[in-house]
C-alpha cells in the first residue's frame, strides 16, 4: 500500500508538469513559486472557513495560533515547536510564528543562551530550532469561562486574523534583474507621420559603419533596406578624454560605435577590457531597458556613431511590418502554398529571408548539401545540371531547392541568375515546420518525375 503523502506529493508534481506543458511559461522557477503559491492561498482560505466548525468538534486547523500556555506568572508562552519554513511570499502561513505582538516581548534573561536576531533575507527565521519561548503579560482570566479568550488577540500572530485577500503573486528574492522594453504597435505606427532621422553621411562613411555592423548580432538579420536606414540614423558624438560615456548600473539607451580613440570599460572600478575604431558598444540598450553591465570611460578624445533604442526598434520594426505584409501579398499568388492557411502564410512570411543575386551568380550549385528553400520575387534564372544541361528558366512566383530538402539529397542542378535576382529563403527546420499540407504538394509536383531536375 502507497504511504499517502508519497502519492500527494507525486499527485501535484504530476498536476504541476501538466500546468507546465500548458502554459510553457518563459521563467519556470516564477511559474512554480506562482503555481504553489496560489495552492497555497486556496487551502488556507479553505481551511479558515472551516475553523469554526472544527473547533466545535475539538479539532485545531491552525496549532501555531493557538499552541499557547498560560503559567504561574500570568503569562503566555508559546511552547517549542518543530522548525517551519516561513513563507517568502507573505506572512498569512499559519504554521510560522511571527513577532508582530501589540504589547511589548519579555525576552529571556539568560544571555549566554540568546543569539542576536539574523535579519534579510526570505529564510529570516527559518530553522530557528533553539529558539526560547517569549512572553507576554496578560490579565489573568477565568479559564472556566467560555466568553473570556485564553488569551488576548495581541499575543496571537497574524493567524488569528483572518487572512489577506490575495496572497502577493510576485516576489524578489534576490533574482536576476529585469528588463523591459516600450510596446509598439507596427499598424499603429504605420498610420503615424514619423520618420526615421537622416544624417548626412558620406558614401565613405557610409561604408565604414557598414563593413562594423556586419557581424554584429543585432544588425546580421536586417534587411539590406533597414540595415541602411540604420546607418543613415546614426548620430555623431564626441567625447573628450576621461568622459564617463555610460555609468554601471545606469539604465541606457544608446548603442555606440567608435569612429575614433579608445575606450575603457570597468566592471565595479576595475578595468576589464578595452576597445578603439571600429568596435561598438551598448548592444543590449537597443533591445531592452535594462541596468549597464559595465562603465565606459574615454581613455583619449573619442568620436562614436550612436543610436537610441527608440528609434532602432521602429525601424526594424517597421521594416519587419512591411515585410510581412510584402510576403503576404507575394505567397498569395504561389500556387503552390494556396492550401495554407491565412495564419499559416503570415508565420511563413515572418520566417522568410531575402537575398540578392547578381548576373552570373550560382545561388545554388548541384552536388552541394541543401539547407535552403527559395522563393523568386523578381528576376529570372536558368536550371541546368552535367547530365541534362539546360532544363528549363524559372521568373518570379517559381520556387527551387525543394527536393534537397524534401529527400535529404545533395542538390540536383544548378540555378544561376540570368540579371539581378531577389529571392525569399527558408531555412530546413522552417521548411519542415511552417509549409504544413503544401509539403504534399511539392512531393506531388516533383520534378523527378518527369525530366526536369532541380
Amino acid at each position: 500500500m502507497s504511504n499517502p503523502q508519497q502519492q500527494f506529493i507525486t499527485d501535484e508534481l504530476s498536476q504541476l508538469q501538466k500546468e507546465i506543458v500548458t502554459k510553457n511559461p518563459q521563467d519556470i522557477l516564477q511559474f512554480c513559486a506562482n503555481y504553489f503559491n496560489t495552492k497555497l492561498q486556496a487551502q488556507r482560505s479553505e481551511l479558515w472557513s472551516q475553523q469554526t466548525k472544527a473547533q466545535t468538534v475539538g479539532l485545531n486547523l491552525f496549532p501555531s495560533v493557538s499552541n499557547v500556555n498560560i503559567n504561574s506568572s500570568g503569562v503566555s508562552v508559546i511552547n517549542d515547536r518543530q522548525p517551519s519554513f516561513k513563507s517568502p511570499f507573505g506572512v498569512n502561513d499559519p504554521h510560522s510564528i511571527h513577532d508582530h505582538d501589540d504589547g511589548p516581548t519579555t525576552h529571556p534573561t539568560n544571555n549566554h543562551d540568546e543569539s542576536p536576531s539574523v535579519g534579510g533575507g526570505i529564510f529570516k527565521s527559518n530553522f530557528d530550532v533553539n529558539k526560547k519561548t517569549s512572553t507576554t503579560p496578560i490579565k489573568e482570566v477565568d479559564p472556566e469561562d467560555p466568553s473570556k479568550p485564553s488569551v488576548p488577540p495581541s499575543s496571537l500572530s497574524d493567524f488569528g486574523k483572518p487572512p489577506a485577500s490575495k496572497i502577493p503573486i510576485a516576489f524578489n528574492a534576490n533574482r536576476r534583474t529585469s528588463v523591459s522594453a516600450e510596446a509598439l504597435n507596427p499598424a499603429k505606427l504605420k498610420s503615424e507621420s514619423w520618420k526615421p532621422p537622416v544624417n548626412n553621411l558620406s558614401s565613405t562613411e557610409e561604408e565604414t559603419l557598414a563593413n562594423n555592423l556586419k557581424n554584429n548580432f543585432l544588425f546580421k538579420q536586417l534587411d539590406a533596406n533597414s540595415k541602411k536606414t540604420v546607418i543613415a540614423a546614426l548620430q555623431q558624438k564626441s567625447f573628450p578624454k576621461d568622459t564617463v560615456i555610460i555609468k554601471q548600473g545606469d539604465e541606457g539607451d544608446f548603442f555606440y560605435i567608435i569612429e575614433t580613440g579608445t575606450v575603457d570599460f570597468y566592471v565595479n572600478d576595475a578595468k576589464v577590457n578595452s576597445s578603439s575604431e571600429g568596435s561598438s558598444f551598448g548592444e543590449l540598450a537597443l533591445m531592452y531597458n535594462s541596468p549597464r553591465a559595465a562603465t565606459a570611460v574615454a581613455a583619449s578624445d573619442v568620436v562614436c556613431w550612436a543610436l537610441d533604442r527608440l528609434t532602432f526598434r521602429r525601424i526594424l520594426l517597421e521594416g519587419t511590418f512591411n515585410k510581412r505584409l510584402m510576403y503576404e501579398d507575394f505567397l498569395k499568388d504561389i500556387s503552390v502554398l494556396k492550401s495554407l492557411s491565412d495564419h499559416a502564410r503570415s508565420k511563413l512570411a515572418d520566417a522568410l529571408s531575402t537575398e540578392m543575386y547578381h548576373k552570373g551568380d550560382q545561388i545554388v550549385t548541384e552536388g552541394e548539401q541543401g539547407e535552403n528553400f527559395y522563393l523568386i520575387e523578381s528576376g529570372n534564372c536558368r536550371v541546368y545540371n552535367k547530365k541534362l544541361g539546360e532544363i528549363k528558366t524559372l521568373t518570379k512566383g517559381d520556387y527551387f531547392g525543394e527536393l534537397a530538402l524534401l529527400k535529404d539529397l545533395p542538390r540536383q542542378a544548378t540555378v544561376e541568375a540570368l540579371d539581378n535576382v531577389i529571392v525569399a529563403t527558408l531555412g530546413k527546420s522552417g521548411f519542415q515546420r511552417l509549409l504544413g499540407p503544401a509539403v504534399e504538394v511539392l512531393k506531388e509536383q516533383d520534378p523527378t518525375k518527369s525530366d526536369d531536375i532541380n
